[in-house]
C-alpha cells in the first residue's frame, strides 16, 4: 500500500469509479432522452458512442493517473512538462468544484423529498409542505447536510472512505432500483412505457440531434474531463490491467443508465394512466427536475398508502446515486491540496467542503440568475473542452513510449493487443475531432 492510498481490490475500484459515473443524470436524464429519441434506437447509438468516444477518454484519464500517481494538477504538469498542463489541472478542479456546488443543491432537494415521504407517514402535513416548497432556508440546510455526508466519507481516505462506502452504496442502489422496477411493472400503464422504451424507431438513428444527444450523454455520464477518473486512476495498483478495468467501469455505468430507463419510463406511463401530466406543451416527455419533483411525486400520491414507501425508496436511491458521484468530485480538489500544499486530509476535506458550500449558498441566494448559468458553463462548455485538451495532451504531447511502458507494468503483451493497435491513434485523431464537432453543435 503506497503512502498516497490505493484501492485494495478490483471490485472496490470498479464500484467507486462506476459510482462516480452513475449520478443523477443517469437516472433523470438518460431515460427521457431515450423515450424522446426513438426508444431502443437511442440506447443502441448511446452504447456504441459510449465505447467509441467515452471509453477512449476514460482510458486516457486512468493511464495518466496511474502513470503519474498524482492529483490532476501535478499529473498534467508531469506529462506535458509545462505550466499549461498545470493550468489545465487547476481549470479542471475549479470546474469540478463548481459542478459539485450546484449538484449539492439538487441532492439536498432529494433529501428533503425523502424526508417528506416519512413526514407523510406520520401525517405531519405542515412539515411536508415546508420540505417540498422551494425556499432559501430549505435549500441551504439540505445542501449543507449533503455536503457534510460527502465530506464524512472522503475524510476516510481511499480504501477506508471512498472504497468502503462505494462497495456498500452501489449494490444498495442496484437492489433498490431492481425492487422499484419489479413493483412499477405490476402497475397499469407500465407495459405501454416499456414498449416506448424498448421498441426501436430506427428512422431517428441518423437524426443529427439524436447523435449529438447520445454523444453528450455518453461523455458526461462517465464524468469525464474533470479529473475524477484521473484521480481514481492514480489510486489503482500497478498490477491491474487498465484496458479491462476501464471496460468494466464503462459497462457498469451503461448498465445502470439502461436499467434506470426500465424504472423511469414505465413509471411515467403509470403516472399518465393515473391522470398525471407527463408531456410538456411541445409534446415531449417531461425531463430533468420537473420529472423528479413534479411528475413522480404526483405518481406516488396517486398510489395511496403504499406510495409513501415507494417515494421513500425512490429518493433514497437518488441520494445514493448523488453521493457516489459527489465523493469522487470532492476527491479531485482534496487530492491536490493534500499532495501539493502538504495539508492533512481531514483539514483539506473540511476546508474545501466549506468553500464549496459557500459557493452553493451564493447560487441559492441568486438562484434565478446563477443556477442555470453555472450548469451550462461547467457541463456544456468547460467539461467537453477539458476532455478535448486531455486528448491532445495524451495523443500529441505525452510520449507514446511512456504510455506503453505504463501499460506494460500490468501486461507485458499489451503492445500486441487490439487495444494498443487502435487506441493511440484514435485518442490522437478521432476523439478530438468528435469532441470538437459535438462542442460546435452544442453551441
Amino acid at each position: 500500500m503506497s503512502a498516497r492510498g490505493e484501492f485494495s481490490s478490483r471490485l472496490g475500484f470498479v464500484l467507486a469509479a462506476a459510482g462516480s459515473a452513475v449520478g443523477l443524470g443517469n437516472i433523470w436524464g438518460f431515460p427521457t432522452q431515450v423515450a424522446s429519441n426513438g426508444g431502443a434506437a437511442f440506447v443502441l447509438v448511446y452504447v456504441l458512442l459510449a465505447f467509441v468516444l467515452a471509453y477512449p477518454v476514460l482510458m486516457a484519464e486512468l493511464i495518466i493517473g496511474r502513470a503519474t500517481q498524482s492529483n490532476m494538477v501535478d499529473a498534467l504538469g508531469k506529462i506535458s512538462g509545462s505550466k499549461l498542463g498545470r493550468a489545465t489541472g487547476i481549470w479542471g478542479f475549479i470546474t469540478v468544484s463548481l459542478i459539485l456546488s450546484f449538484y449539492a443543491l439538487v441532492a439536498g432537494w432529494m433529501i428533503a423529498f425523502g424526508l417528506e415521504s416519512i413526514s407523510e407517514m406520520f401525517n405531519l402535513s405542515s412539515i411536508s409542505e415546508w420540505l417540498t416548497t422551494q425556499s432559501l432556508l430549505r435549500n441551504i440546510i439540505f445542501c449543507g447536510i449533503f455536503m457534510f455526508l460527502t465530506a464524512m466519507i472522503v475524510t476516510g481516505g481511499v480504501s477506508d472512505g471512498i472504497e468502503r462506502w462505494s462497495v456498500r452504496l452501489m449494490p444498495t442502489l442496484l437492489i433498490l432500483i431492481t425492487a422499484l422496477i419489479a413493483y412499477v411493472l405490476t402497475q397499469d400503464g407500465a407495459m405501454e412505457g416499456l414498449k416506448v422504451y424498448l421498441l426501436p424507431d430506427f428512422s431517428k438513428v441518423w437524426d443529427p440531434d439524436l447523435l449529438i444527444s447520445a454523444m453528450g450523454q455518453a461523455f458526461f455520464s462517465m464524468s469525464l474531463g474533470v479529473g475524477t477518473m484521473l484521480v481514481y486512476g492514480s489510486y489503482v495498483s500497478k498490477s491491474e490491467k487498465l484496458p479491462t478495468l476501464g471496460a468494466s467501469v464503462a459497462l457498469v455505468d451503461i448498465g445502470v443508465a439502461v436499467i434506470a430507463g426500465l424504472l423511469i419510463i414505465p413509471a411515467m406511463y403509470v403516472a399518465l394512466h393515473n391522470g398525471v401530466q407527463i408531456f410538456s406543451e411541445s409534446g415531449e416527455l417531461i425531463a430533468g427536475d420537473s420529472l423528479i419533483f413534479t411528475v413522480l411525486p404526483s405518481l406516488f400520491d396517486s398510489m395511496g398508502a403504499i406510495g409513501q414507501y415507494v417515494a421513500l425508496t425512490f429518493f433514497v436511491l437518488m441520494i445514493i446515486a448523488a453521493l457516489t458521484s459527489s465523493i469522487s468530485m470532492l476527491e479531485v480538489p482534496v487530492a491536490y491540496v493534500v499532495e501539493s500544499k502538504g495539508v492533512t486530509r481531514s483539514k483539506a476535506v473540511w476546508l474545501i467542503t466549506l468553500v464549496i458550500f459557500c459557493v452553493s449558498t451564493i447560487i441559492a441566494f441568486n438562484f434565478e440568475s446563477l443556477f442555470g448559468l453555472v450548469i451550462a458553463a461547467t457541463t456544456q462548455y468547460s467539461q467537453p473542452l477539458l476532455g478535448l485538451v486531455l486528448c491532445i495532451f495524451v495523443g500529441w504531447v505525452w510520449k507514446r513510449d511512456s504510455i506503453l511502458q505504463e501499460l506494460k507494468q500490468s501486461d507485458e503483451q499489451v503492445e500486441h493487443s487490439l487495444f494498443w493497435k487502435i487506441w493511440p491513434w484514435y485518442i490522437r485523431s478521432v476523439c478530438p475531432l468528435i469532441i470538437a464537432i459535438m462542442f460546435y453543435r452544442s453551441l
